[in-house]
């Protein structure tokens, strides 16, 4: 990276602050713009989830708007403007919030749909140490394309990346089935996307000088503390726990799905059945088998999983009738 360029200009910080910062003129219609936006985005992310459809998704992470009152957040942090600080805050907060209750009441007036099997649903509710390292990695871009206007063209890829709306729309959806712990991996999963934003933010704006630049455009700012910026990473370090036991968990269920595979394969194999589906979920080993009549009695299966150290893990299997048979026409 060219150290001579990662510097900001009096006219980089106005054009900031501008795009940013809800205050001035355009206070009422940024802020109009902004609920109305959020709201139509949380609206098309909950309907997209509800359909299982990966485009809708990414239709509500073009035209959602949180990353403003986000990003802001850590430009009102380096410029130490608490006025601007407390409204940024304010604003994702209740955002977010709206877009869980927009989630919560369309999963209560569709009484039929089930986020059961839903993989929308599914890649948004047990976040991992990697899903901190992508939002990082993207909360980089999104500073950098905000410091510099010649990249300014990646934001839309850097919206779409960085996915804040569909996990609180995901919130909102398990919320109302009463799955509480799904619920909580959807909001650590917004969590680290806002905690990485706010960080790489700082940084960035940090390392840009954009607090030399304020202060020769006249602006009084107060003295950035140590304490303040161990805040910010503080925030990374919060999320990175409950993502810390949600990669531990993924790796178990890995190692388990790994080991249970080829016994469960043979054991089919040796009835004739096929396996169509193995997974572990919460130390517990779900197998579809598919085969044709009589039914089968999966206890041997359990007796080869017990030797192979899987004993402390629940089984269950489900046995699937299937086959065919030929009714040639009458006339042949």
């Amino acid at each position: 990276m060219d150290l001579a360029r990662m510097r900001v200009d009096g006219s980089d910080l106005d054009r900031m602050t501008e795009s940013l910062f809800f205050e001035g003129m355009k206070r009422r219609t940024k802020t109009s713009q902004f609920w109305v936006l959020l709201a139509l985005a949380g609206i098309i992310a909950t309907l997209g989830v509800m359909q299982d459809s990966t485009a809708t998704v990414i239709g509500a992470m073009i035209v959602a708007p949180l990353m403003t009152p986000i990003i802001g957040t850590a430009l009102a942090f380096v410029l130490t403007d608490r006025a601007m600080l407390t409204r940024s805050i304010t604003l994702w907060v209740v955002g977010a919030l709206l877009v869980v209750a927009i989630g919560f009441f369309f999963g209560w007036i569709d009484w039929a749909f089930t986020t059961e099997g839903n993989s929308q649903v599914a890649s948004r509710v047990s976040p991992s140490l990697i899903d901190l390292v992508a939002a990082l990695a993207t909360g980089l871009v999104g500073a950098f394309a905000l410091v510099r206007a010649d990249v300014s063209d990646t934001l839309p890829g850097v919206a779409i990346a960085i996915a804040l709306v569909p996990p609180l729309g995901v919130c909102g959806l398990v919320l109302q089935e009463g799955n509480y712990a799904e619920a909580f991996g959807a909001l650590v999963l917004f969590s680290t996307n806002v905690s990485a934003i706010i960080f790489t933010g700082t940084l960035l704006l940090l390392l840009y000088r954009v607090r030399d630049v304020a202060q020769q455009k006249g602006r009084r700012l107060e003295k950035l503390t140590g304490g303040s910026l161990f805040v910010v990473i503080g925030m990374v370090l919060v999320v990175a726990i409950p993502l810390g036991f949600g990669t531990s968990r993924v790796v178990a269920e890995q190692q388990i799905t790994f080991t249970a595979t080829p016994i469960a394969q043979q054991w089919a194999e040796e009835q004739d059945w096929d396996i169509t589906q193995i997974s572990a979920e919460n130390k517990t080993l779900r197998i579809i088998a598919l085969g044709r009549p009589p039914e089968i009695d999966p206890s041997a299966l359990r007796e080869r999983l017990d030797e192979a150290g899987l004993a402390d893990v629940d089984m269950q299997v489900s046995l699937v009738l299937g086959g065919s048979i030929d009714y040639p026409a009458a006339n042949n």
